[in-house]
């Protein structure tokens, strides 16, 4: 392979082009026949021109023959590593000697699992490898999955359990000392991303790489994860996630694979074979560096990859003028710089400096992933029309528009395809996932910013506006309020590009994340879009795999399910999980049920016990709500409800209270660092749990608890363990709501509103089987011009009333959070929906005291999880969107 490279070197050096290179055995010879032609095209002519520049370089070498038609490389090739325990334990010791640096008779927990992650790793190298040779030998339509952020969660338990090798790893460290389950522990969660948009784009990855889909993800290897939330007296603190200061066992830099990422300069015209082109000039250079990340499939050897970019110098010609002119410190600090792009998840971008980093982010990512896929595809395709043909490229969010200016930049500047022939390219290409509900939540960018640091885009995108209003004139005529509202360009005091309406306008395919976001985009995000092209328009509910939220997070229910349907088939095939409605009321499989459930509340209870010293009631029932803190998500709600609850358990004499259903209320997530009224939510619960927990009078009848640091690990520990999980949103915020579809899975019990995707949950599983209370999605605005007419329930203004006379004090510092739901300014409708949700509370205290019934709610909770698998998600999008075809390496 060394020689071959240097061949095909120095071929390139050259300018010729290698169409393809083929290899045959002859007798005891490899013979490697390398096909040469033109950059035009043309055969080449002289023979012995080619066969000079190489002299030197080719060197007759003979390879080792056993005589029987292979070479002794080639068996010390062929086979795999082995699976059983004895083969991965000495795996095991020989990363702790060769790669931890460790004597393999003295190494500790954190270094075992070090040592058994890369032996883990190893075996999806090999994989990865198949699978990549495989989709290069069958070269089948590809899809590229842009998202910048994936919310990976820990790597070792979910890949041991898709190479089917968890039982087999956890007897090979037992045997030298170790318990599995404690060097899983030691891993730190990949927090590579913010929340329900992140966690969805690594279901994915779990899900195209188990449906045998060719695929890959890109992302961004950012230095500093989501911030690490640390609680002190109860107020939000952030600290620095260094989540790469240990290292990452998981991911393989990639140092050869690198791409300049220009930034800044201005643009010239200049002439190019008589034509005149657009020559981009920057004025910095930063250097793309690629770590990929296999993602194993279940039940098949296909392992796809998630490539993550870093940001590098560039090469040191700059320092070296720099030296020489005695300017050497500053330009180690400016290249120094170069690193920022990549460090931070979501930088501040309140300030223009802020805006022009998460810009800077956007566009070295798409321009780094999309001279990846352009190279890949021109390693074999030597024709650009049929790059539509070969390549589908996905945009999760508006984050990765910038690709849409980006490869028309490409094929009309690098590749002189012409605008029609670029164009027509472009808009085969791309499909847009939008997770927007509201108009103004829209994506845009300072027209001014985009000119600085990307000049050459944005006369694109004025170029790809004028196109597209000449267009729409032709359609509607002279409606200038709605070609105004359509431009991708915003005029007015300050000008902006839309970078939503550009996604929509250049994608073939733009889709929302359930059926009522899909109706939202419809009748309120694009709605001038959608009259115009209805076609373009689908819905595609989203998913979670099961593999994680199931088969790795409740491993006690993954066996029961296994038990009673008779196979493990489900956990690719979920559909399966609709036969549990057959024992739906077996006292057995109840008792069963209701048994696991306990051992998962035991490990939440232990977990809670350590994490803040509450000790709660196992008996108790766990009433969850976990997710990002935001004023929508309604956190609030659910904090003034616990407060009424307390309430009325301080106002009953002993008997009443022997009628209560005792509670553990959970609350985790995080608040965005300048969120204020979010924070003042996170104060409040801790307030009232400081009041509640220490109230004699209730005891094990109420309980509040705030778990801090809320991430995936913690949510696979949280989720099994709940009895009933809160979606409260006020409707028509959520766009789906996929931690609702993880809890569902789980068999927890729903209370939720008519937002997101909780129509097609009950559909799935029937309203009376969850608590749906609240607004619906069409009565919100009504409700909200009328509010400040609308007398707040009393039940409503006392737990209010208590927290502003200071009851659980801080009254001064919680006047401003009181304000947001009164005098008219309860913009997320929490007086209005309060009755309701206290009526949907009762309801699902009166169906726990019904054991079995509750067993029976949350078995046909399971069964009905099927449609909500992002293996579903899945396959609608490569029918109905990518036009890809499973892809499945051979054993």
């Amino acid at each position: 392979m060394g020689l071959l490279q240097m061949i095909t070197k120095v071929l390139k050096d050259y300018k010729f082009e290698i169409p393809f290179i083929q290899f045959d055995e002859k007798s005891n010879l490899f013979v490697i026949k390398i096909v040469v032609s033109e950059k035009n095209g043309d055969g080449v002519k002289d023979n012995e021109r080619l066969l000079k520049m190489l002299s030197g370089v080719v060197v007759m070498r003979e390879v080792g023959y056993d005589g029987n038609g292979g070479t002794k490389m080639f068996d010390l090739m062929d086979g795999f590593l082995r699976n059983d325990p004895m083969s991965l334990q000495k795996d095991v010791l020989h990363h702790v000697e060769y790669t931890v640096a460790r004597s393999r008779f003295s190494f500790d927990d954190f270094e075992a699992y070090q040592a058994l992650s890369h032996s883990v790793r190893d075996r999806l190298i090999e994989r990865w490898h198949d699978t990549q040779q495989h989709f290069k030998k069958k070269d089948p339509k590809r899809l590229y999955f842009l998202s910048l952020e994936f919310l990976m969660g820990r790597s070792l338990s979910n890949s041991v359990i898709n190479l089917g090798i968890r039982d087999q790893c956890a007897e090979a460290v037992n045997q030298l000392g170790f318990e599995y389950e404690v060097l899983a522990e030691q891993e730190g969660d990949a927090a590579l991303g913010n929340g329900g948009l992140a966690r969805l784009s690594a279901c994915q990855m779990d899900s195209l790489a188990t449906l045998d889909y060719p695929a890959w993800g890109y992302g961004l290897r950012y230095q500093y994860g989501l911030f690490r939330q640390i609680i002190l007296d109860g107020f939000q603190h952030e600290q620095p996630d260094y989540w790469l200061n240990f290292g990452n066992p998981w991911e393989i830099e990639r140092v050869h694979v690198s791409y300049p990422v220009k930034f800044y300069g201005t643009v010239k015209d200049e002439d190019v074979n008589g034509k005149k082109c657009k020559v981009w000039i920057p004025k910095e250079t930063v250097e793309a560096v690629a770590y990929d990340n296999p993602i194993p499939g279940y039940g098949t050897r296909n392992t796809i990859n998630l490539r993550l970019w870093a940001a590098k110098p560039s090469d040191a010609n700059d320092i070296q003028e720099s030296y020489n002119t005695g300017d050497y410190i500053n330009a180690i600090v400016n290249r120094q710089k170069a690193e920022i792009i990549s460090n931070v998840l979501y930088p501040d971008d309140r300030s223009y400096q802020g805006k022009e980093l998460r810009l800077k982010q956007q566009y070295f990512f798409v321009s780094a992933s999309l001279q990846d896929i352009i190279r890949r595809f021109k390693d074999v395709h030597g024709n650009f029309d049929d790059f539509p043909d070969k390549v589908a490229l996905q945009l999760n969010d508006t984050h990765p528009s910038i690709s849409i200016a980006e490869l028309m930049r490409v094929l009309l500047d690098e590749e002189h395809l012409g605008w029609k022939r670029s164009w027509n390219i472009v808009s085969k290409v791309f499909s847009f996932t939008t997770h927007t509900v509201l108009p103004e939540a829209l994506e845009k960018v300072p027209a001014d910013l985009l000119e600085n640091v990307l000049p050459r885009h944005l006369q694109i995108i004025y170029e790809i506006n004028h196109a597209f209003m000449e267009e729409l004139k032709k359609k509607i005529g002279q409606d200038y309020a709605r070609l105004s509202r359509m431009s991708i360009v915003e005029e007015g005091a300050v000008k902006n590009i839309r970078v939503a309406n550009l996604s929509v306008y250049c994608s073939h395919t733009v889709n929302g994340v359930s059926r009522a976001h899909s109706e939202l985009i419809k009748t309120r995000v694009f709605t001038d879009f959608y009259e115009l092209w209805p076609e373009k328009f689908q819905y595609k509910t989203n998913g979670v795999t099961q593999r994680r939220w199931i088969v790795v997070s409740n491993p006690s229910l993954c066996s029961l399910i296994t038990k009673w349907l008779g196979t493990e088939s489900w956990i690719r095939n979920i559909d399966l999980l609709a036969r549990l409605r057959e024992y739906a009321t077996n006292s057995d499989l109840q008792q069963e049920w209701r048994m696991v459930k306990k051992i998962n509340k035991m490990r939440l209870a232990e977990y809670i016990e350590t994490m803040s010293g509450v000790k709660v009631s196992v008996d108790a029932m766990f009433d969850v709500q976990i997710k990002r803190i935001h004023a929508y998500k309604r956190q609030l709600l659910n904090i003034l409800g616990v407060i009424h609850r307390y309430d009325c358990i301080k106002n009953m004499d002993e008997n009443e209270r022997k009628n209560v259903v005792p509670r553990v209320c959970i609350i985790g997530g995080k608040a965005p660092p300048g969120y204020e009224i979010a924070k003042k939510i996170i104060k409040l619960c801790h307030a009232v749990a400081e009041t509640i927990n220490n109230d004699s009078d209730v005891g094990d009848l109420l309980k509040l608890v705030f778990i801090p640091d809320y991430n995936v690990s913690v949510a696979e520990l949280v989720i099994p363990g709940s009895d009933l999980s809160q979606h409260i949103s006020t409707a028509g915020h959520e766009a789906s709501g996929t931690g609702s579809m993880k809890f569902l899975m789980n068999g927890c019990l729903l209370l939720a509103t008519d937002d997101g995707s909780t129509n097609e949950i009950i559909e799935e599983i029937g309203a009376e089987n969850m608590f749906i209370f609240g607004a619906k999605i069409n009565e919100v605005p009504a409700l909200r011009e009328k509010d400040s007419n609308v007398k707040a329930p009393l039940q409503f203004a006392r737990v209010v009333r208590m927290v502003r006379d200071g009851y659980f004090g801080y009254k001064d510092y919680f006047n401003s959070l009181c304000d947001t739901v009164e005098n008219g300014k309860d913009f997320y409708l929490v007086g209005s929906d309060f009755a309701s949700y206290l009526e949907a509370q009762a309801a699902a205290d009166k169906a726990y005291v019904d054991k079995d019934k509750w067993t029976e709610m949350s078995i046909l909770c399971t069964a009905g999880s099927g449609r909500f698998s992002s293996d579903r998600t899945i396959e609608d999008y490569a029918a109905q969107t990518w036009g890809i075809e499973p892809c499945k390496c051979p054993f």
